[in-house]
């Protein structure tokens, strides 16, 4: 098993700290389970622990932005999310130089339910001009991610997780602005996840012998417009899947394209539809079928009503 990939921006933010001297941190309260606590260890003068008031730490940190330092501003992802109001003045209308870290993303945080579930956050973050939004499928993908924001002056968020993923990538591979990754070619059915979701695809695949396509949509603004219309041209079938609600998400952003380009490929979106519930990861998992068994289930449903 890998690594979670909240653990992956922790690790990542302290090894980029000495080559950017610009970055500053704030947290709200929660730096342990963030893991932003490793930076704050080693460069705390560069280290703001703002207390539980994310209001004032997304504010503060458009004012460190506007100063001239590379902010990132650290909470669970429902937390962040739900302060849009200074998001939406204060980073994006502005385009501060603000990275968003949220973390414990969708319904895998598990025993501590809805109230601390961010499953509306990419929903919220899309619709803002001036954003970037990502979400890794692994430690390697995280890592270069990191990197990757430091080097752009637009606002960003990190959907970063709880939940330990294997790798995917290859200690080499490089992170490339919203170019998705092929995970697998097939035919029929292409697969799009993002996050744990891209794991949950890929055991589902080997449950059913399917020869499906399978691609890590780890970019979720911008999307890879290219990649869904060859997909929608080439496969029978397109079928999204990620921890947030299917409004407003990857499945929605992957229907805009093909209703603007005028695909009738069928799209089906495997996602949360009602509130979060309490229980252990794969507990809560299973019950909203974003497991691989679930998956499995519903990827056969699909496939099964299609070719009635």
């Amino acid at each position: 098993m890998g690594k979670a990939s909240r653990a992956s921006f922790g690790d990542a933010l302290v090894e980029l700290g000495s080559e950017f001297k610009s970055i500053v941190v704030l947290d709200a309260d929660l730096s342990k389970s963030t893991k932003s606590e490793s930076f704050s260890k080693k460069f705390p003068e560069r280290f703001f622990q703002m207390g539980i008031a994310e209001a004032n730490m997304i504010s503060t940190a458009a004012g460190l932005a506007m100063s001239g330092k590379i902010a990132f501003a650290c909470s669970f992802g429902a937390f962040l999310t739900g302060r849009y109001d200074q998001i939406r003045m204060s980073v994006s209308y502005n385009r501060a130089n603000v990275k968003l870290i949220g973390t414990h993303a969708g319904v895998a945080i598990g025993e501590d339910g809805h109230s601390q579930m961010g499953l509306e956050d990419v929903a919220l973050l899309r619709s803002l001009p001036n954003f970037q939004i990502f979400q890794p499928a692994d430690d390697i993908e995280c890592r270069e991610m990191i990197r990757f924001v430091l080097t752009r002056p637009e606002p960003a968020y990190l959907r970063l997780t709880r939940q330990k993923m294997p790798n995917i990538h290859s200690a080499d591979w490089k992170y490339k602005l919203g170019k998705w990754d092929l995970i697998q070619k097939g035919s029929g059915v292409a697969f799009i996840g993002t996050g744990q979701l891209v794991h949950s695809g890929m055991e589902a695949q080997s449950m059913l012998d399917s020869q499906m396509t399978i691609v890590n949509a780890s970019t979720l603004k911008p999307i890879d417009e290219e990649l869904i219309i060859q997909l929608a041209k080439t496969h029978d079938l397109i079928v999204t899947a990620e921890d947030h609600y299917v409004t407003g998400g990857l499945g929605s952003a992957v229907a805009e394209v093909l209703a603007e380009n005028g695909l009738a490929t069928p799209l089906r979106r495997i996602g949360v539809r009602d509130f979060g519930e309490s229980g252990t990861e794969a507990e809560v998992y299973e019950h909203f079928k974003l497991n691989a068994k679930g998956v499995a289930e519903q990827l056969k449903s699909f496939i099964s009503s299609k070719a009635a």
